[in-house]
């Protein structure tokens, strides 16, 4: 397919996504099934305009003075692709399988308008409801952090030390520019581009032997704060597919008890596999059955209960760029109230001396520090770690961290802007 005719095919696809309401993800693989023609380039290169077109919806429509697929797609290649107005036109040139010519009105608003004067939410990229949340907690800057939190995540790997070091690791996927990541001493990161075909991690060897994992840097900090310790009893609390639970696992050095679950035994489908591939032998796996607690037999005794928090996600935004359009505020409030819940199931488990860490995925202060002060509140047993303790673990790095991420007196907040990962919140709680 030529250029010109992956642009149609993306406008076709927005136009799609609009009128059937189905998730990007979604509309993209059916119309590769329909389309067998287009090889993987094609395939990767559409679904990068997709996703850009995503990311930059709401700017795009407001340069383009209308909301239409065809002024999205026309208003990200210059915001996002910074493409000028003659090579927008040179694809756009009404051949055979391209996009009309420019009108006369395209051509004058790509020329002449610019994203000055537009409100935060359009100039940021995010729904108008969520502004005076994103207000509360950045402030002047949340255009700033809105717009690295639209823009594309690179690939990160996280190190299995069960099995490797990050510099044998390192060497072996040099041929996919594997670099390290900056915060996380066990970290890889590899950049994709905006047409980037998948790179094929799973297909490696180091993969495929359970060397490496793949993991935002965010969420490798967010375990390493928790410090879990070889000998522990260790739950997490919200495996889901166990991604923190592998990092759990390695820091404990497969030394102590580790306790995965999760209220939905469908999130915990992928741990069996991941827990074997890892080389974990001191995991195990308790998925709910029926009303009966499989964490009945616990009370009071475990170290450390990390709870990866149901969420709205915000933080993940660069990954699921189209999850932030589809979000409602009757989700947000589901949320906070599933986060109370299992922070207080955490504080029965929990014994003097041990700790809860709470992580979310979100950059939303309702979820993150109001919902620690609320908790504080409900158990003054429970105080706050000092942040400057949890950033210990980061050794050389932790004086450059506690200057880049965003601090309150409830925890961590990272954001792409900030650290260039997700955006995380992290809180440890100590029990007295």
């Amino acid at each position: 397919m030529t250029p010109a005719a992956r642009l149609s095919a993306a406008i076709e696809l927005i136009d799609t996504i609009d009128a059937q309401r189905v998730p990007a993800a979604k509309a993209l693989k059916e119309w590769g099934t329909a389309h067998r023609y287009a090889g993987s380039g094609d395939r990767a290169a559409i679904s990068g305009l997709i996703w850009d077109v995503l990311r930059r919806r709401a700017s795009s429509a407001w340069l383009m003075d209308a909301d239409t697929p065809r002024a999205r797609v026309l208003g990200m290649l210059k915001l996002e692709r910074k493409l000028d107005v003659e090579a927008i036109s040179a694809l756009c040139d009404g051949g055979r399988f391209a996009p009309e010519p420019l009108t006369e009105a395209e051509r004058s608003a790509l020329t002449s308008r610019t994203l000055d004067g537009a409100p935060p939410h359009i100039a940021g990229d995010y729904p108008e409801w969520l502004d005076a949340h994103l207000a509360t907690v950045f402030g002047e800057d949340r255009v700033a952090e809105a717009t690295a939190m639209a823009s594309r995540a690179p690939l990160d790997l996280r190190v299995n030390t069960l099995k490797a070091k990050r510099e044998k690791v390192l060497a072996s996927l040099s041929h996919l520019g594997a670099t390290p990541t900056p915060w996380s001493p066990i970290g890889l990161r590899i950049e994709l581009g905006a047409d980037a075909r998948n790179p094929g991690v799973h297909a490696e060897e180091d993969f495929i032997k359970g060397a490496v994992e793949v993991q935002d840097e965010g969420s490798q900090l967010a375990a390493m704060f928790t410090a879990a310790k070889p000998g522990e009893q260790v739950i997490d609390l919200c495996a889901g597919a166990g991604g923190k639970t592998l990092a759990l696992a390695a820091m404990m050095q497969g030394k102590g008890r580790l306790i995965a679950t999760d209220s939905d035994k469908r999130q915990l489908a992928p741990i069996y596999e991941r827990l074997s591939r890892a080389g974990v032998h001191n995991a195990e796996v308790r998925p709910p059955k029926g009303d009966t607690d499989p964490l009945a037999d616990i009370k009071s005794s475990a170290d450390l209960v990390l709870i990866d928090a149901p969420c709205t996600g915000t933080g993940t935004w660069r990954r699921n760029p189209d999850a932030k359009w589809r979000m409602r505020p009757g989700a947000l409030e589901v949320r906070l109230k599933d986060q109370a819940e299992v922070l207080d199931r955490a504080s029965r488990l929990i014994k003097p001396g041990g700790r809860i860490a709470y992580v979310t995925c979100s950059v939303l202060p309702s979820e993150n520090g109001e919902q620690i002060r609320a908790f504080v509140a409900r158990h003054p047993e429970f105080s706050i770690q000092p942040l400057n303790e949890t950033a210990s673990v980061l050794w050389d790095r932790a004086e450059d961290f506690e200057k880049a991420a965003l601090q309150s007196p409830e925890g961590w907040l990272m954001t792409p802007r900030r650290t260039g990962t997700d955006g995380f919140f992290v809180s440890v709680l100590k029990k007295a």
